[in-house]
């Protein structure tokens, strides 16, 4: 899908809001310091720079590979010696962007960190217009391997849109026989993620979920279920949340049963914490990029 001027500077806006976001939290993160402070720092962030957030920051360490935000009270810190992605979103007026960079406190996974920032380069240099999606995971996974890692093989890049964090589009981390082209007008986030040469280098789902979506509104038993819907509906639309953002929507002593109605209804889903199969940790670096005739621009 192609997108107006008009369109293409909100777009752009959202880009800037999350990359002046993400430089300024580079610093910010270190070994000791509560997840919970990362995330509403993450957040707190977007929204002073003027947007919102396309999805609950995620925070993920060592072999934690994506989805993890903290839930309400979440007292995990972030280890010594750790290797810690974060993700983080924008919208403006619906229209996402998504960027995601490494902090890593040991020698291995700097090196994991600057093998994902080498192959995301090496995309931002090759796509254009006609590109396949194939030969896009060829040049990540050629450049990881080349620096002696490996590549998640069951996580993927995504096209983006309006109220839409994946729309439609994978774009994969590592060779296909996927014949789907990107063209101009265009956009995608681009996320090589890298794991240590001895991984099994895919994800599992784990047990636990701390990130939700909005699957479809339908007719409720509660009246503080109802409540609980019509705020997420209103707010978050077809866009991740976290409970973090909601806990106190409704009464205290009735959210846990609203909650829990919206969920086994169907009306909302959960997203499960990905940990790589073997344990091994994981580095990812990510930018939304908009295609161009013979090029990108990177918005983020």
């Amino acid at each position: 899908m192609s997108y107006d001027l008009e369109e293409l500077e909100k777009f752009r806006l959202s880009g800037r809001i999350l990359c002046a976001a993400r430089e300024a939290l580079r610093g910010f993160v270190r070994e000791g310091m509560l997840v919970l402070d990362v995330c509403e720092k993450a957040e707190a962030l977007i929204c002073e720079g003027g947007g919102l957030p396309a999805f609950p920051c995620n925070v993920s360490v060592n072999e934690v590979a994506a989805h993890y935000t903290s839930p309400p009270g979440d007292e995990s810190v972030i280890p010594v010696g750790s290797t810690v992605k974060v993700d983080m979103g924008v919208h403006v007026d619906g229209y996402v962007t998504d960027t995601a960079f490494t902090v890593s406190f040991n020698p291995e996974g700097k090196s994991m960190l600057a093998t994902a920032e080498f192959a995301l380069k090496a995309v931002v240099d090759n796509i254009c217009d006609g590109v396949s999606t194939g030969r896009i995971g060829g040049i990540i996974e050629s450049a990881i391997r080349n620096h002696g890692f490996k590549p998640i093989s069951n996580l993927t890049g995504h096209s983006v849109g309006r109220y839409l964090i994946h729309a439609g589009t994978s774009i994969p981390n590592v060779a296909t026989l996927a014949t789907t082209k990107v063209h101009t007008g265009e956009i995608f986030a681009v996320e090589p993620f890298v794991t240590q040469p001895d991984a099994i280098a895919r994800v599992d789902d784990s047990s636990q979920h701390t990130i939700f979506r909005l699957v479809r509104a339908k007719s409720v038993k509660t009246p503080y279920a109802k409540q609980l819907l019509k705020h997420i509906e209103t707010n978050f639309r077809t866009l991740p949340f976290t409970e973090r953002w909601i806990t106190k929507v409704i009464p205290h002593e009735h959210y846990q049963e609203a909650f829990k109605e919206l969920l086994t209804s169907k009306i909302i889903t959960s997203y499960p914490v990905f940990v790589e199969a073997s344990k091994k940790p994981v580095a990812q670096a990510e930018h939304t990029l908009l295609i161009k005739k013979d090029n990108c621009e990177i918005l983020t």
